[in-house]
Parts: C-alpha cells; sequence; structure tokens
C-alpha cells in the first residue's frame, strides 16, 4: 500500500548521490516495517515444527541487526505500560515458580519436571494468582524503570 510519502517527488537527502538517497531511503523504511514486526511468544500455543523453526531461524538471522537496533532504541526510552505489565507478569511467574520449586532456578530443573510446573501454571487458579502478584509487583517495577533512566 502506497502512503502520501511515496508520492512526494523531493530527495530525501539534498546534495547527496542519487545512490546515498535511495539507501537512506529505504534503510528508513525498513525500520519502520521491523518494528511492527514482533517475535511474540503469547501468539504461539502449541509447539513449533523443524520446518516452522528453521524459518523463524532465518527470518530473526536477516532481521537481527535490526532487533539489535530495536533493542538499544527501547534502553533509552522509558517502558511504556505494556512492558512494564509484561515485565512484572514474568517476575510473578518466576516467584511463583520459585515458591513451587523450593528456590531452585528453573534452569537447574529437568524437562518433565519443568513440564508439570508449567502445566500447574496455566491452571485458571494459578493464572489469578498471578495475576493478584503482578498487579502488587507494578509499583515496584515501575521504580525501577525511573531509577534505571535516572542512572
Amino acid at each position: 500500500m502506497l502512503s502520501f510519502k511515496d508520492m512526494m517527488t523531493v530527495m530525501y537527502r539534498p546534495g547527496e548521490d542519487e545512490l546515498v538517497n535511495y539507501r537512506a531511503y529505504r534503510r528508513k523504511r525498513l525500520s519502520e516495517q521491523a518494528e511492527t514486526i514482533s517475535v511474540n511468544e503469547e501468539d504461539v500455543d502449541e509447539a513449533l515444527t523443524l520446518q516452522q523453526r528453521q524459518k523463524k531461524a532465518r527470518l530473526i538471522k536477516r532481521l537481527k541487526s535490526r532487533i539489535k537496533l530495536g533493542r538499544v532504541r527501547a534502553k533509552k526510552r522509558m517502558a511504556n505500560v505494556k512492558v512494564l505489565k509484561r515485565r512484572t507478569n514474568k517476575k510473578a511467574r518466576d516467584l511463583v515458580v520459585r515458591k513451587l520449586t523450593k528456590d531452585i532456578p528453573k534452569k537447574d530443573l529437568s524437562f518433565a519436571r519443568r513440564q508439570e510446573i508449567e502445566k500447574r501454571l496455566e491452571r485458571p487458579a494459578m493464572k489469578q494468582r498471578i495475576q493478584r502478584l503482578a498487579k502488587r509487583l507494578l509499583p515496584k517495577i515501575r521504580k525501577a524503570e525511573m531509577q534505571r533512566k535516572k542512572g
């Protein structure tokens, strides 16, 4: 879909070579597209097949530099509410896992034990518990983010 910017015939960087202009224009356009691409685990509800995994690996490898740039830009900005909520949910989930495993890190558990814990976390009662904990953690996470921005 063409936008209004595509219809304009002005030079992107006046005084520069045509190729330099074109590359700068493409860089800007591609960075805008890269921001719309998200690799989100919440969208996935079942395991990927081998072909899907390889395809995703190729995509990530191709977008590696753009993802890195996005990460650098995001570090300079204050995290928005959506990001803060995602962090609090992750923290709350981690705290519940630590409580279930008696402070054994998740990475040290066997695959079967991890699956069992994930299954327990998917229960509605456990989800509500995680949500309540996340709601209580939000001010702490926000304060930590503000502290990070202050330096």
